[in-house]
């Protein structure tokens, strides 16, 4: 695990890191090839599995099967709409027209506004680190946190597990919908998104609630099978949000410098790298956005070896989940005013 001194961090101000720019893009120049079956594999592979789940769960002789196979479900739904953050980068096929249509076809039953989240995570890749407008920042400033209420105090003081258990999904639900409303005059496309996520939930829940009526199942039952698999797809990926960035808000030298150090790596075996589509190599990601998940491993190699090598220091690397959630989940920190 490696951290960044206010020293270190003054000197990435200085002249060499724009040798270490132009080396690094050069040292991953190979790496940004899109494997299309690479990435049909992931998509259809945990596609399979949801929907395979939910036919178990919705087929059980119990309640007790019931619940359990639908939070089975909501597990691999979590990894399944990682996809659409590849799909976003259009990194997962390098076919941009489908990815994004199955994307919305995958985001729109957990009432995820795919469109909107698109628009906004540009924002995010632009604004990380540099602005404070970025929507996707977890962390407060120290002046955020003296103007708050003492309500608000107390949410941040505990966001972690206000987030990721009582928010979750929800939660993120509503703060892009909120954040493409505010962001929509900067960004006129988001009005058009809205809209257009608005209506393919509609008839997405339309068509399924169709099916319930028709099939004699109980509305009620269909209403608390998503709220479960809500509640269990939010603490995976609002734990995924926090873990890549808590703790880490700064600006360091140029932009892509700035990526790199404003966002955390993670050690993982291959499979649940495969799972969470490399995003625990985020550093990665945030400095080269256009490697896809399978080449992440590579880059992150051969990054580190660049940084030695211009006496910079390395990313931070965690050096696994389970640590990095013990470090941080009840730990506040707050970016200098």
């Amino acid at each position: 695990m490696v951290r960044l001194t206010n020293q270190e961090t003054e000197t990435m101000a200085c002249s060499q890191p724009t040798v270490a720019h132009n080396t690094l893009q050069n040292a991953v120049a190979d790496l940004k090839s899109v494997n299309f079956w690479a990435g049909f594999g992931r998509f259809t592979a945990l596609g399979f599995v949801m929907i395979g789940f939910v036919a178990l769960a919705w087929a059980a002789p119990n309640e007790i099967s019931f619940w359990g196979w639908t939070i089975a479900s909501g597990v691999v739904y979590a990894f399944w709409l990682i996809c659409t953050h590849d799909a976003t980068h259009h990194t997962l096929l390098g076919w941009p027209v489908v990815e994004e249509a199955l994307a919305r076809i995958i985001s729109w039953p957990i009432l995820w506004p795919l469109g909107v989240y698109s628009e906004l995570h540009r924002l995010h890749h632009g604004w990380n680190g540099v602005d404070l407008r970025d929507p996707e920042r977890v962390q407060w400033t120290e002046a955020e946190y003296q103007q708050a209420s003492p309500l608000m105090r107390w949410y941040v003081r505990h966001q972690w597990m206000v987030d990721i258990f009582i928010l979750g999904g929800l939660g993120l639900i509503v703060k892009t919908f909120m954040d493409g409303r505010r962001f929509q005059d900067l960004l006129p496309r988001l009005r058009l998104q809205i809209w257009a996520d608005l209506l393919g939930m509609g008839i997405v829940h339309g068509c399924l609630i169709a099916v319930v009526i028709l099939s004699h199942a109980s509305i009620w039952r269909y209403l608390l099978f998503w709220l479960c698999v809500e509640r269990t797809v939010g603490v995976i990926i609002q734990t995924r949000a926090h873990l890549e960035h808590y703790g880490l808000w700064r600006q360091v030298g140029g932009h892509q410098l700035t990526q790199l150090y404003s966002s955390r790596n993670l050690h993982a075996s291959r499979w649940f790298s495969w799972l969470v589509g490399g995003l625990n190599y985020h550093a990665v990601h945030h400095g080269f956005p256009g490697i896809p998940f399978d080449q992440l491993p590579e880059a992150y190699g051969r990054i580190q070896t660049i940084l030695d090598e211009h006496g910079m220091p390395a990313m931070e690397t965690e050096l696994g989940y389970p640590s990095a959630i013990k470090r941080l989940i009840n730990r506040m920190t707050l970016i200098p005013s």
